[in-house]
């Protein structure tokens, strides 16, 4: 099996909690040129009529101004690994338990699969972390055990 895990950075805006309120920051984005891979939005559970909105990534001069004029800052936490590779039946459970084992605190995780390849996003508290699960993946991908 072959995967890749390659540090995402994200961009971050608090947003209004209501209709358009994510379409709008993703509209000035859309318009400077960005052709994002990953948009996470979520209320927020501490400020009532608010939420949060992620993205990544951001690459052009032109995407980061819009970024910036429309409220966007780079988020420093959680650190956001991008997942993919080949897709097999258990991988997932198998990946999260390697984590697990080594003792490493898992923030968050989406994964889906299309035509046997998977891709997924991954959080962890700390670069120290996603660092060590990326070596773990790519251990996993060489292990006969596992292929």
């Amino acid at each position: 099996m072959s995967f890749k895990i390659q540090r995402v950075h994200v961009y971050h805006a608090e947003i209004e909690d209501k209709p358009g309120g994510v379409g709008a920051k993703l509209k000035a984005l859309a318009a400077a040129g960005a052709h994002l891979e990953y948009i996470y939005s979520q209320r927020s559970a501490t400020k009532p009529g608010m939420g949060d909105l992620f993205v990544a990534p951001l690459r052009s001069a032109a995407e980061l101004k819009a970024a910036k004029d429309s409220g966007m800052t780079e988020a420093t936490e959680p650190i956001v690994m991008r997942l993919e590779g080949d897709d097999k039946a258990g991988l997932s459970g198998k990946l999260t338990q390697a984590w697990e084992m080594a003792g490493i605190n898992l923030h968050g995780l989406v994964m889906s699969v299309l035509a046997g390849k998977f891709v997924g996003y991954a959080t962890f508290d700390t670069a120290e972390d996603g660092n060590r699960a990326a070596t773990i993946l790519a251990e996993l991908g060489t292990s006969p055990a596992h292929a």
